[in-house]
């Protein structure tokens, strides 16, 4: 339920200079239905929202095309609860699903069952989806949000649904973005994190458990280059390998070997090479420089993957998980991509999202998900999955 991150840090002038560049491209190379390559999002699992578009079915529990997708070349998919996101190579973005808090930025609060443009947004480098709400980060370092904003997750000084984007109060320079359920979080090319929305069980970071609808900072971090949000906590990767962790611990999804609440960030247990990081509710899952993944957290679907359901509040390795080069945390499973494009998946099945044409739950990796390959993107939504 994150952003894949930006693992390359723009200047200033680069960043001007790439947004110049994204809105002649998106003006000048926006690809027609007729000439772009169709079909190459595929997703499974749950679609009583539309999540995997068409029409309103019961759970997919193999792999199916999502209608409308038209990106001839797709940067990166994000999956929230009930809705997704695509980012093209021409810095537009489409979004399909639930549309009742206007989370698809489309200009009105109903659902679509196929792919669909956001509304204004050029120049896009990065998205990310929460529970009910969107973000965008553009190549001049702002962020765009919208959809639900009761707790004040978009950032705009407000607390009011949006249902086309608006631009977060006071960020500039940020390099990577990610969305929890209820909150956002964005890291600056300075390398500090800011936090804002959602804050009962310190997921903002900021020593507090107070809602904040502008960005606050989180207490402590430096030289962040990744973030990542859960249901009610967050996760950052620094530039050393480390990975840090803060809000909710009850289910050991902070990783630092307890099951204790934090209200600023506290560093996860054995880590020091990772390269990428996701969350799910309330497990948390990082990648190493070897190709290897760890797991903690919740784990009474399996999703640890060590053929357990036992909690785990410390980080163990993902059985079977080798040379691993993306992975993504849905709400109760795990994704993880290899370098030969094929994806596996471990934990809640009861929709079909592990992908293997069952409903029963995996508490070990399944082989590759049937009928994909040659995939480079995966996104893992609530009770869905996604690759392209």
């Amino acid at each position: 339920m994150n952003v894949r991150p930006n693992h390359h840090r723009r200047s200033a002038p680069v960043r001007a200079l790439l947004l110049a560049l994204l809105t002649v491209l998106a003006a000048w190379t926006a690809l027609p239905a007729a000439t772009a390559q169709e079909g190459r999002i595929k997703g499974w699992g749950a679609n009583d929202n539309y999540q995997l578009g068409g029409t309103l079915t019961s759970a997919k529990y193999k792999p199916v095309t999502i209608p409308g997708a038209t990106g001839s070349s797709i940067d990166s998919l994000a999956a929230g609860y009930y809705h997704s996101l695509s980012l093209l190579s021409n810095g537009t973005v489409e979004s399909w699903g639930r549309n009742a808090e206007g989370q698809l930025g489309i200009g009105s609060t109903a659902a679509q069952e196929q792919a669909s443009t956001v509304t204004g947004l050029r120049g896009v480098v990065a998205v990310a989806a929460g529970n009910y709400h969107s973000l965008a980060l553009l190549a001049d370092g702002t962020v765009r949000a919208w959809g639900r904003n009761s707790e004040g997750q978009l950032g705009d000084n407000s607390a009011t649904q949006r249902n086309t984007p608006v631009t977060v109060a006071g960020l500039t320079n940020v390099e990577a973005i990610a969305a929890g359920a209820l909150h956002s979080i964005a890291v600056l090319a300075d390398g500090t994190v800011k936090a804002w929305g959602y804050n009962a069980n310190g997921q903002l970071g900021d020593g507090t458990t107070s809602n904040r609808i502008t960005p606050v900072t989180v207490t402590g971090l430096a030289n962040a280059r990744s973030v990542a949000g859960g249901s009610a906590h967050s996760l950052a990767r620094l530039a050393d390998g480390t990975v840090w962790a803060w809000g909710r611990g009850s289910e050991g999804q902070l990783g630092d070997n307890t099951t204790t609440q934090r209200i600023t960030p506290v560093r996860v247990d054995g880590i020091t090479t990772a390269r990428e990081i996701s969350a799910g509710v309330y497990h948390s899952v990082a990648r190493l420089a070897d190709g290897t993944v760890k797991t903690w957290g919740y784990n009474a679907q399996g999703q640890q993957g060590d053929g357990t359901t036992t909690n785990r509040p410390a980080p163990i390795t993902l059985d079977g998980a080798t040379n691993i080069r993306a992975i993504s945390a849905g709400g109760y499973h795990t994704l993880v991509l290899d370098r030969d494009g094929r994806v596996s998946a471990v934990g809640y099945n009861n929709q079909g999202q592990i992908g293997n044409g069952s409903t029963t739950n995996q508490t070990t990796l399944t082989t590759p998900v049937n009928s994909l390959s040659s995939i480079s993107l995966i996104a893992g939504g609530g009770e869905y999955s996604l690759a392209g």
